[in-house]
């Protein structure tokens, strides 16, 4: 079953510009290193030939990770969206914890793309499933390993 994943513009071009660098730097450096191990000689004992050959399935699994991702991702771009204020895929959306008054952002994200220190929640985290369709002045209530935390949607950006 083909299904295509939901992906920021942004997380296609990081991913687009690692394939590249495996591809095109990587890649090149990697059989250089194989080629320079295997000219001192016996395979056996030639750790660098070993290093060198366990580094190029690293790099050729990644190759191959990568490709995949990009065949199966639905790139969104929100900058190219009329913002009807409305959280989804892809925006930023400012939050205040009604408990503590404390106001977070988060951009939501595919699950490849979310880094917490980044401030990009993945799709399928329980803040984005509570706040998707959501828009400003509305409050919801996160499930969360501490109990339920209500949040008031502030600002919905498509940045």
């Amino acid at each position: 079953m083909n299904q295509t994943t939901p992906m920021t513009k942004e997380g296609a071009v990081k991913l687009q510009t690692e394939l590249e660098n495996l591809e095109r730097v990587e890649r090149p450096k990697i059989v250089q290193a194989i080629a320079e191990a295997r000219a001192h000689g016996d395979l056996k004992e030639n750790a660098e030939y070993h290093a060198a050959k366990e580094q190029q399935g690293f790099t050729e699994a990644r190759i191959r990770d990568i490709k995949e991702k990009l065949s199966h991702a639905q790139v969104v771009d929100v900058t190219q969206m009329t913002n009807h204020g409305v959280v989804i895929f892809g925006a930023t959306v400012t939050l205040c914890n009604l408990d503590t008054d404390e106001e977070v952002c988060y951009k939501v994200v595919g699950e490849d793309e979310a880094n917490i220190k980044e401030k990009k929640i993945s799709v399928a985290s329980p803040v984005a499933r509570a706040i998707i369709g959501k828009s400003a002045g509305q409050e919801v209530e996160v499930h969360t390993p501490a109990g339920l935390v209500p949040f008031e949607v502030i600002k919905v950006e498509y940045v």
